[in-house]
């Protein structure tokens, strides 16, 4: 029937006077013109029917799902099916009588099918990521990573399907011949396939989420995780300049991650003063006497001192010498006035660890460490707590008969001069 209704019209053209072989390819011409008309106006028919039912779907449904589905376009590309189909059953009808092209024209169909499929493929995994990094659980995890992945294994497994066709193999001898190549692939993507394993690990170890704050020296990246791809991990300083490391480096190389700082209840303050070693000394009963008026730690020299005293005095020992019996010392007892002066502090939290202690001897002097945790964590009022406590005992030092270490100037030279 096929036949005959397409040999109708060679008849007809070589009963008006057209030569046979021209009317044969006036009759292919003039039916893939109306072919390809055809598949144009449903395509364009079908896509108009799939958009009026889509953003009414988009309209009443509670999920944003569907949007994304028509913002990455997959209606657009679902509406070219049909169209593509029509073209494929009328190819024996068009080319009846010209086998060779018709070989030709349905490869080409074939290829644009498979791309369509392609495309098709990659626009709905976009919409997944799009809609699951609109999900609060999903937000902070590398999405994209999975997606290029199997995009890639999706246009490897596309490029020999495409081989396939144009050759006239088999597509299965090409996924034969994929493991005699499969040294070459394995170089062409290896930075690829150490992103997917990186990105694998980084995942289930959860050692990276978007929006991590991280520092990353051998990069020069100190900033917020932005993005987390297959090969590279975007980091935005808080230069607003951006850097790119490749994802395995992760694994391979080591990095510091503040998330824990985020989420703690304080951001810790480890930070010294330096007193020089011969400003160090026992305090008589008059520089006692003189500290009572230090109100924070009255008590504390009160006590003290009531202490020291009985001992020595049970223990008979000769206070001619400070050197015998117990005492109190400037550096002991200004130890004690920061540790008070940092429990009374607003901004410290009194939750967490909270020590002063004195480090091993340098040859600048003797360090006393804050070891504390402020309760904000932002880092401009972060920066102004630790500013304003060392503020406050840098003056508060002279207090104690104490000095603080500071490599000697030509100005300090000539004054002790």
């Amino acid at each position: 029937m096929t036949e005959q209704k397409n040999q109708f019209f060679v008849d007809y053209l070589t009963s008006i006077g057209v030569s046979q072989n021209l009317a044969e390819y006036l009759n292919l011409f003039g039916l893939f013109i109306l072919t390809v008309l055809l598949a144009f106006l449903l395509d364009l028919l079908i896509w108009k029917v799939l958009r009026i039912i889509t953003v009414r779907i988009a309209r009443k449904s509670r999920t944003n799902f569907d949007n994304f589905l028509v913002t990455n376009r997959v209606p657009r590309y679902i509406a070219h099916i049909i169209p593509m189909l029509l073209v494929w059953e009328a190819l024996p009808f068009i080319f009846l009588n010209f086998s060779y092209l018709e070989g030709i024209v349905s490869k080409i169909t074939l290829v644009i099918g498979v791309l369509l499929t392609l495309q098709i493929t990659n626009s709905l995994l976009r919409s997944v990521n799009d809609y699951l990094k609109t999900l609060e659980r999903f937000k902070d995890k590398p999405i994209n990573s999975y997606i290029q992945v199997f995009m890639i294994f999706a246009w490897i497994a596309g490029i020999l399907t495409v081989f396939a066709i144009v050759s006239g193999t088999s597509i299965w001898k090409f996924f034969t011949a994929l493991g005699a190549a499969s040294a070459v692939i394995l170089l062409i993507f290896k930075d690829s396939i150490l992103g997917l394993v990186a990105s694998i690990q980084v995942s289930i170890n959860d050692m990276l989420r978007i929006g991590d704050w991280i520092t990353f020296d051998k990069y020069g990246a100190d900033g917020n995780v932005m993005e987390i791809n297959l090969a590279t991990v975007k980091v935005q300083n808080f230069d607003r300049t951006i850097t790119t490391i490749p994802t395995y480096a992760l694994i391979s190389d080591s990095f510091k991650n503040w998330r824990g700082m985020q989420e703690s209840p304080g951001r810790r303050i480890k930070r010294a003063l330096i007193i020089k070693q011969n400003s160090i000394k026992f305090l008589s009963p008059e520089e006692v006497e003189a500290l009572m008026k230090v109100q924070i730690i009255q008590q504390y020299i009160s006590d003290r001192n009531d202490k020291i005293n009985s001992y020595n005095t049970e223990n008979n020992r000769d206070k001619a010498l400070a050197i015998n019996g117990r005492n109190l010392t400037n550096i002991g007892v200004f130890r004690k006035y920061v540790e008070t002066y940092l429990e009374n502090h607003s901004a410290i939290n009194k939750k967490m660890t909270l020590m002063v202690r004195q480090l091993s001897p340098t040859p600048q002097g003797i360090p006393i460490e804050i070891y504390a945790f402020s309760s904000d964590k932002r880092w401009a009022n972060y920066e102004y707590i630790i500013a304003d406590i060392f503020d406050h005992l840098l003056a508060a030092v002279p207090y104690f008969d104490l000095e603080v270490y500071e490599l000697p100037t030509t100005f300090s030279m000539q004054k002790e001069k």
